[in-house]
């Protein structure tokens, strides 16, 4: 199993003295990092005007990394689609995969915060719609062999081609996938899939449970299932201290964070994201205490490697860690991350055995 490091780019803390511009510069210090330490890959997502995140264009910054980074595959956590032209997308990342050397992972998703959507103009209530079709549109702009067009409801694109194309054919193409709608999604159209394990437990009982749904899914559509994948908050810690430490900087995130970012009244979503006001109420009353492996990885080393085993008995390829969520120091998210690929990932098979030696 393969390990990543990935961050949202949160900022949004009371009295917090980081500014946006000091968060993003640490972030990118820290992907350079995962690579000198044989991390498989780093997934920085995309945000805007801090309603969640500071980082708006994970693309750039990846893009600064790739010189910087040899091995390390680049990836967005995750496109939100709806507020682009899918064009544009295809363009962006196929470009970042020939400078980078063919190492792009792309992840695609709606998000979820509505605050993101209005200053683009984009049509929240009807983001699913329109994002099947952009990914449409991209799979046809990396794959398809010589011009192709596009017309539907949201797009008419005339014959074409982009420049310059990607060198992987494909590029890997993930679904992040938070429903059942965007699991259904990935797996009629063969996608690669990326859970989080908290939505993945609330949605479907469980990890397993959901890549059980998976794998179902694609039987159903006679498509092969991808790679899966699944992200974690992460604190390593040996003392009942470092881990109320850990539950108090988590619970920060989902109280100042999430919570003014999430739907809170069913009309304000569309029937495909009505499942977010489950998770609303469950953030309301969850305490830190409350927190479980379905959604953070805490405690010693060994204690974390047993729910990593668990994980990787279900299928899962890649854990990607959220190591600096809660407006944790730059240094003591250093510190985990050294930690982490010393204490806990030579217990598994991966790319990191090979750059340790």
């Amino acid at each position: 199993m393969e390990f990543g490091y990935f961050t949202l780019s949160d900022n949004a803390y009371k009295n917090n003295s980081r500014s946006a511009n000091q968060f993003i510069m640490e972030i990118r210090e820290q992907a350079i990092l995962a690579d000198r330490l044989g991390y498989h890959s780093a997934w920085i997502g995309e945000h805007h005007f801090d309603s969640l995140g500071v980082n708006s264009r994970p693309d750039v910054i990846l893009a600064s990394i790739a010189s910087q980074a040899k091995r390390i595959r680049l990836a967005p956590a995750v496109s939100v689609l709806p507020l682009h032209h899918p064009l544009h997308v295809a363009e962006t990342w196929a470009t970042l995969d020939l400078v980078s050397g063919g190492r792009v992972d792309f992840a695609a998703g709606r998000g979820y915060d509505r605050r993101e959507y209005h200053p683009f103009g984009a049509d929240f209530m009807r983001s699913a719609e329109y994002f099947e079709d952009a990914m449409d549109v991209i799979l046809k702009a990396w794959n398809s062999d010589g011009p192709w067009l596009h017309k539907s409801e949201f797009h008419d694109i005339p014959e074409m081609e982009i420049t310059p194309l990607p060198v992987q054919r494909p590029i890997p193409f993930y679904v992040a996938s938070f429903s059942k709608t965007s699991l259904d999604m990935a797996a009629r159209k063969g996608l690669n899939i990326i859970w989080a394990p908290f939505a993945a437990g609330m949605t479907y009982g469980g990890l397993d449970k959901a890549v059980e749904a998976y794998k179902e899914a694609c039987e159903k559509y006679g498509t092969k299932p991808g790679r899966m994948m699944c992200s974690y908050f992460i604190f390593v810690g040996d003392t009942p201290e470092e881990e109320n430490y850990a539950r108090e900087r988590q619970m920060a995130y989902f109280r100042e964070c999430c919570l003014p970012a999430f739907i809170k009244k069913p009309e304000e979503a569309p029937p495909t994201m009505q499942y977010f006001l489950k998770i609303v109420d469950i953030l309301k009353d969850m305490k830190g205490e409350d927190l479980t492996d379905k959604s953070i990885l805490l405690g010693s080393p060994q204690k974390v490697i047993d729910t990593l085993k668990k994980v990787e008995q279900t299928g899962i390829a890649e854990v990607i860690l959220y190591f600096n969520v809660g407006a944790k120091p730059h240094e003591m998210v250093k510190e985990q991350m050294h930690r982490f690929i010393e204490e806990v990932a030579p217990q598994f098979e991966g790319g990191h055995r090979i750059a340790a030696e």
